[in-house]
């Protein structure tokens, strides 16, 4: 909220009804729909309430489509009642309901990509917007432990436990073929030479070591650069993945063909998805981030919103769960369900002793 803005407490009660009853209906919102709200209430007559609405107006808070319509609230209305919200006398917990609904939905993830994967589902589901959720760059990650298993000759099966518990895993097409004990003298020298190194920079010291080792840790020094060259620990491949879902949920929301085809461009754009969550929520925040009006970072998004948090397991954060909206979307209920599965990873995995 600009710090400018300053609206009296029966202002604030008439914005904040104002803005409840457009979230609900979509529709402006005349004086006599509040005044039967306020009746009798505060001394507040139809006569004030209309002079609050034409104070609100001037403010910026309010817009009148039409000259005999109602009200509808701007976008520095909605920054205002977010605001609001952020004070914990407004904002109403979960329902028990929903957090079990949540809890259900994440059965049988069992690591951080998976998890990633079903939040923006989840989301999607439990909101009017679209479901995104964003991997940290894994050059964040360190080593706390790499194993390989054997599947099928040249085919190798590579886990990796980061320092946070996070597991990525994947499997492995080599050129040759390594045996078990190539696999596990390989692991041992990772693990024994690179714990707590960030990952990204395991693979530059390999290489200049390949270098310089000339010994007899030559084949070894070859296996391991062989695992690692086909992705053991390829930065690049899993930097910055990103899953959306519910992009229909905001077809009824835009009625204007062209400004819709337009959004869902937007929005299909995953580079740019990318960008715009980088852009807004930050890997050290604490709470939900909530921005109205993202037409600033891409004038496709305009009256969307976007709800925005990192998921930590610790003190790690390994990505972002967000949702975009419309402005009319349930905001309480959408700030809650982010906030809690932000912080269902610390119950789904746990770190190893």
């Amino acid at each position: 909220m600009p710090s400018e803005l300053r609206i009296s407490p029966r202002e604030r009660l008439v914005l904040t009804s104002i803005i409840e009853s457009y979230i609900a209906t979509g529709e402006p919102v005349p004086s006599q729909a509040v005044a039967r709200q306020f009746a009798d209430k505060d001394g507040m007559s139809s006569a004030t309430i209309r002079n609050v609405m034409a104070s609100l107006s001037e403010a910026g808070l309010l817009d009148q489509p039409h000259t005999s319509a109602g009200r509808i609230p701007t976008a520095k209305a909605f920054r205002f009642y977010v605001g609001q919200l952020s004070g914990v006398s407004r904002l109403v917990p979960l329902t028990q309901e929903r957090r079990d609904q949540i809890d259900d939905s994440f059965a049988g993830v069992n690591s951080s990509q998976q998890f990633l994967e079903r939040t923006s589902h989840v989301l999607a589901l439990v909101s009017s917007g679209v479901g995104v959720a964003l991997a940290s760059a894994v050059e964040v990650h360190t080593l706390e432990h790499i194993h390989f298993t054997r599947l099928t000759a040249g085919r190798v099966l590579a886990v990796v436990v980061t320092k946070g518990g996070l597991v990525l895993d994947r499997v492995l097409t080599l050129d040759r073929d390594l045996s078990h004990q190539e696999l596990e003298v390989s692991a041992r020298f990772l693990n024994e030479n690179f714990h707590s190194w960030a990952i990204d920079l395991i693979r530059i010291e390999l290489g200049r070591r390949m270098e310089q080792e000339r010994s007899e840790y030559d084949q070894m020094m070859r296996s391991v650069n062989e695992l690692c060259r086909k992705g053991a620990l390829d930065a690049e491949g899993s930097v910055q993945a990103i899953f959306v879902e519910g992009i229909a949920n905001l077809l009824a929301s835009e009625l204007d063909r062209e400004r819709l085809r337009q959004m869902l461009n937007a929005l299909e754009a995953k580079q740019r998805m990318v960008e715009l969550l980088n852009a807004y929520v930050d890997a050290r925040q604490q709470t939900v981030r909530v921005v109205v009006g993202l037409e600033a970072a891409i004038p496709e998004m305009q009256d969307l919103v976007l709800f925005g948090a990192p998921a930590r397991l610790g003190v790690e954060s390994f990505g972002t769960v967000a949702v975009i909206g419309p402005t009319r979307i349930q905001y309480q209920e959408t700030i809650n369900a982010i906030s809690y599965i932000a912080q269902l990873s610390d119950k789904i995995f746990q770190p190893p002793q």
